[in-house]
């Protein structure tokens, strides 16, 4: 699968979490699989996707924009992962963690995309994509190992 399909099936997943989500009594249920979820596809962007496309012009100045996204998302995620939540208080918190993820998600892809679209060939793209779903497996089988 080309890498940036892989991605976009990622950001379908999630969104369809954070919709999930918005039922109170799902937060608890669901929140480990979110946390999961934004953390792998954050790691397989960041080894592998990013560093692909970080060296081309078009595509620099966004990428490094997203890999300062990430550290923003993975801090609310972690403070989210601490607090109760059943709380008004989480709830603020995991609305805010949704804007900034679709907020990135825009981002990616209307802007990141097409441009790296420009920069790589198809062939680039499968085996970014190839490698990307080889990591993502070793570290969801991680995950559920712990």
């Amino acid at each position: 699968m080309d890498a940036i399909e892989l991605l976009k099936q990622d950001h379908k997943k999630v969104e369809k979490l954070f919709t999930e989500m918005e039922k109170k009594d799902a937060r608890q249920k669901l929140f480990p699989e979110l946390d999961r979820e934004l953390s792998v596809h954050a790691e397989i962007e960041e080894k592998i996707f990013y560093p692909a496309t970080k060296e081309a012009e078009p595509t620099r100045d966004l990428v490094l924009e997203s890999i300062e996204e990430h550290k923003q998302i993975k801090m609310v995620l972690s403070d989210l992962e601490k607090t109760d939540k059943t709380t008004e208080v989480w709830g603020a918190a995991l609305k805010v963690l949704k804007e900034d993820v679709m907020h990135h998600v825009g981002e990616e892809e209307n802007e990141l995309f097409p441009k790296v679209k420009k920069v790589l060939s198809k062939q680039q793209l499968e085996d970014l994509g190839t490698r990307m779903e080889q990591l993502k497996m070793q570290l969801t089988g991680a995950v559920r190992g712990r």
